[in-house]
């Protein structure tokens, strides 16, 4: 991996690097997307079914496009027991935290008989869009589907890319079925987001998408930004290490290279005080590229995207970092705690030598759909919070409204909408 000198010239060069990655950038495909949606919207099943077949090669029709029951029942016989009981210890720690996410309604009632109130209700039909392609992602099953469920939201109805025979592949669908989702279509790409977002025939409209995907998934989630809600525009996976001389080399070239594997996009990268620690994290990431079968496409993410930055000090790593705003931190120091409190912008955090990036993606609990390409300075990951809505409860006896009203009335007056001033006003026009 390359080695750059931390300074106010590399951190902003990296960062418009970074920033290329972004979905923002890839205005070129917009017109397929559109045209895509477009056609999904007009056409229905007809369009799913052909886009199905041209980019999926799979032979799609009404009769096949649902899963059922059956081929779930045949997933289980083919998906290896001991991953079978890992997804089911998985789901617990994930149920078991967004689980503590759960907000309740509230009312607060006074004595001369104001009642406010926040009433809080679930996300009725929620849609669930799974990548295919270069990797399976049981895994996002369970992180988009589990919050939603804890929400309680009426129906959660997923679609993933189907094989060129036609079938999802197995461990997708016991994820799906332990999980608890409702329904499954055998669909992906830009077709999917528009049928789930218009509705057809067959695939019901949802009222919020969630979910990765490619640029293609990416861009039609936000041409299809309301008509639905969507949770956001995730871009390529990246990994952000803050390590002093104290860290493992080992560990942290194994760590940046979790994150390379995804795609030539991913972006990976060490902020280091110790020179020392970069020259051998650097021999660490080569000796392991000789070893591991996805090679050729780490190594094009660490040639595009891959750094590592030696800092003159701790306090400048930090502020590098949150700069940077990495979906995933690791702070591999003598004192992790310590640097955790001191950042602000970032997805994840993972902090000390056992507590590598993929415990997050898999196990721990904490949901892996993160903020990505910066967007961690303002948003949060996936939680139950993007499964619910919040209606205000406003209700006021005429005993209460009586000492405020020409307040109100000479509000709104003021404001120039004297019809918002008559709705209150006529309440009183006995008094007048």
């Amino acid at each position: 991996m390359r080695i750059v000198k931390l300074d106010a010239n590399t951190k902003n060069d990296i960062l418009s690097n970074l920033l290329k990655r972004s979905p923002s950038q890839y205005d070129k495909y917009q017109a397929n997307v559109n045209m895509i949606l477009e056609d999904v919207r007009k056409r229905q099943d007809e369009a799913v079914f052909e886009y199905t077949s041209k980019f999926d090669g799979a032979n799609i029709n009404a009769s096949n496009i649902r899963v059922t029951k059956e081929e779930i029942e045949d997933a289980y016989t083919k998906i290896d027991n001991d991953v079978l009981l890992v997804i089911r210890k998985s789901i617990d720690n994930i149920r078991e935290f967004h689980s503590r996410q759960v907000q309740q309604s509230w009312f607060e009632t006074k004595d001369n008989g104001i009642i406010l109130g926040q009433r809080v209700t679930p996300i009725e039909n929620v849609g669930v869009y799974v990548p295919g392609g270069k990797a399976a992602y049981p895994s996002s099953v369970l992180m988009n589907v589990i919050p939603a469920k804890v929400a309680g939201c009426k129906k959660v109805v997923m679609t993933t890319p189907p094989g060129l025979d036609g079938k999802i592949y197995e461990g997708t669908l016991v994820a799906a079925n332990e999980a608890g989702v409702d329904e499954i279509y055998k669909v992906g790409g830009a077709q999917a987001i528009g049928a789930l977002a218009y509705g057809t025939n067959i695939i019901p409209k949802v009222d919020k998408i969630v979910g990765p995907g490619n640029i293609y998934v990416a861009l039609a989630k936000k041409s299809v930004f309301g008509y639905v809600s969507i949770d956001s525009i995730a871009g390529p996976s990246e990994i952000l290490i803050i390590a002093d001389e104290t860290a493992n080399p080992r560990y942290v070239a194994a760590d940046l290279l979790s994150q390379a594997e995804h795609d030539e996009l991913a972006s990976s990268i060490l902020i280091t005080t110790s020179a020392s620690l970069a020259k051998e994290v650097s021999k660490e990431v080569d000796m392991f590229l000789d070893k591991l079968p996805r090679r050729v496409i780490m190594s094009k993410s660490l040639d595009n995207y891959g750094y590592i930055l030696v800092a003159d000090s701790m306090e400048d790593a930090i502020e590098a970092a949150n700069d940077i705003a990495s979906e995933h931190l690791e702070i591999m120091t003598r004192d992790p705690y310590h640097v955790m409190t001191k950042i602000k912008n970032a997805g994840a955090i993972f902090m000390g030598p056992y507590s590598s990036e993929p415990l997050g993606d898999y196990f721990a609990g904490p949901n892996h759909v993160l903020p990505t390409n910066g967007t961690a300075r303002f948003f949060s990951p996936l939680s139950v919070d993007d499964f619910i809505k919040k209606s205000s409860i406003i209700s006021y006896s005429k005993e209460a409204l009586e000492p405020v009203y020409k307040d109100i009335v000479r509000f709104a007056n003021a404001e120039g909408l004297t019809a918002h001033a008559n709705s209150i006003a006529v309440r009183f026009e006995d008094q007048e």
